[in-house]
């Protein structure tokens, strides 16, 4: 069962996360040749104070 969690800020509605799910497991299915009721994702919103990268919070800049 391919299983997808996706990172991202806070922010997007549900009409995107609603396409995002149809598109990422259309594409997952036409490539890993499985069934759609075999596809997980999960959204978590992650505040930018609770992220780093490169040495630095989002939040600072």
């Amino acid at each position: 069962m391919p299983f997808v969690r996706i990172d991202w800020f806070p922010g997007r509605t549900v009409e995107q996360k609603r396409e995002s799910v149809e598109v990422l497991t259309r594409e997952i299915c036409r490539i890993g040749k499985c069934e759609p009721d075999s596809v997980g994702i999960i959204f978590t919103d992650v505040d930018k104070e609770d992220w780093g990268c490169a040495g630095k919070l989002f939040a600072d800049g």
